[in-house]
């Protein structure tokens, strides 16, 4: 039997489809992601379904079900139900990690601290309230204001060993101050540690608000962010912060396992 799981998020479609008769644990058929451009809604969440099941060699009637999550999941009329982020996040760790108690996901514009009851359930989650505070996209304009790649941004933090506080919530505000810092010669490496550390404070903050329990999962685009990943981990005082291998997919296979068991 196989499900499937789209995650409709504010830049990107995921989809993934899993196999529910493979032996042990239901197995990855396939992942697909999109960037829509000009094409959306319901539109984006067709083309990439459709996508994923010609990569998969499958047909829609060889689908049992289809849940969707995400900002965007109403867009998706083919689904057969919607979960909140927050039940797909927890339920796509617990794959990965099944002793997972705290999610944090970061992703462009949004970031969100979960707590989950050890069996992949979420039982409590706050959310980012202010502009660009804890999520991605906030990164990425500090990135560009050091005309540097986000990969770049990144490696480049760990390189500095400074603490340069940044009390900008917004990225307007922020940028002013990352002009401030260039103005006075200070090293690209550690600006990008000070917007990193900065965005970790943020998010842990927001964590904090639910409760930091072991194991610490981070879920999200932002797990491909060496810089952000170290600043989390020194935030959040905790000598782990566990990285499942398809990060941005997450949710999505969250989506396709809830389905499976709907079906069950």
């Amino acid at each position: 039997m196989y499900t499937a799981g789209i995650d409709m998020g504010s830049r990107t479609v995921k989809v993934v489809i899993i196999d529910n008769d493979a032996a042990g644990a239901p197995s990855v058929k396939k992942t697909h992601l999109m960037f829509p451009g000009d094409v959306d809604g319901d539109a984006a969440a067709d083309k990439a379904y459709d996508d994923a099941l010609a990569a998969a060699g499958l047909r829609r009637d060889e689908v049992r079900a289809v849940f969707a999550t995400g900002a965007g999941r109403k867009t998706v009329n083919f689904a057969t139900d919607s979960v909140t982020e927050m039940s797909a996040g927890a339920k796509g760790v617990s794959y990965f990690f099944p002793s997972a108690r705290t999610i944090v996901d970061v992703g462009a514009e949004e970031g969100r601290g979960v707590k989950t009851d050890g069996n992949g359930k979420a039982i409590d989650f706050a959310g980012n309230e202010k502009c660009a505070a804890g999520a991605g996209s906030f990164a990425e304009a500090m990135s560009r204001a050091l005309q540097m790649t986000l990969t770049e941004f990144g490696e480049a933090s760990l390189r500095s060993d400074k603490s340069i506080p940044m009390n900008a919530q917004c990225t307007v505000f922020a940028e002013s101050e990352v002009v401030s810092l260039i103005h006075s010669a200070t090293p690209k490496e550690d600006i990008a540690k000070a917007v990193l550390d900065a965005v970790a404070s943020r998010v842990c903050a927001m964590v904090r608000r639910v409760g930091i329990d072991k194991d610490v999962v981070l879920i999200g685009g932002m797990v491909h962010n060496p810089g952000f990943v170290q600043a989390l981990k020194s935030s959040m005082d905790v000598d782990e912060v566990k990285l499942p291998e398809i990060p941005e997919f997450v949710s999505a296979l969250g989506c396709a396992l809830l389905a499976a068991e709907a079906r069950q």
